[in-house]
């Protein structure tokens, strides 16, 4: 029998055209539309993430669920849910009847969990960055695009950027 309530895992990501993600658990580059559209998309729901990414954000997300997913059994983060494998984050979720989650980085968290995903929230930065982090390659015969929104640079976002919305085929 088909679960009524199938879990959907979604990705949500911003790299630039050579997928950076990151360089010294920072994101290389400042745009509001991108923080903007990522709150939007991420507001009210559960977000997982690992520990960097924990520790670079340095606290709990407003308004959103906040699971952290670490091998460190000792690590404590005040205000969100720990798990450690993502069976245990699979349940979790499942336990708590929720119909989304929303994996937000960092890499190594991405390459854990691309087998289960079934939907990409991507923003493209355009432009080349140099970085330590990257998103993992998406195979193009895996995912495809539902969505594109892209954007001129202005004033408050300096860099051209597109928003894409991808679904496992």
């Amino acid at each position: 029998m088909e679960n009524p309530n199938p879990l959907i895992i979604s990705a949500i990501v911003a790299m630039s055209e050579n997928n950076v993600i990151g360089k010294n658990n920072q994101l290389p580059w400042h745009l509001p539309a991108d923080l903007q559209h990522f709150k939007a998309i991420t507001t009210p729901h559960t977000i997982l993430m690992g520990r960097k990414t924990f520790i670079s954000i340095g606290k709990p997300l407003p308004n959103r669920i906040n699971i952290v997913m670490t091998k460190d059994h000792a690590f404590r983060a005040e205000g969100c849910i720990l798990v450690h494998s993502i069976e245990e984050a699979r349940k979790w979720a499942i336990d708590h009847h929720l119909k989304e989650i929303f994996i937000i980085g960092g890499s190594t968290i991405y390459q854990q969990w691309m087998p289960y995903l079934d939907r990409i929230y991507l923003t493209i930065v355009h432009d080349q960055f140099a970085g330590d982090t990257y998103f993992p390659a998406l195979n193009t015969h895996e995912w495809q695009e539902i969505t594109r929104e892209t954007h001129p640079a202005d004033a408050v976002n300096p860099y051209a950027y597109s928003f894409l919305e991808l679904t496992k085929k």
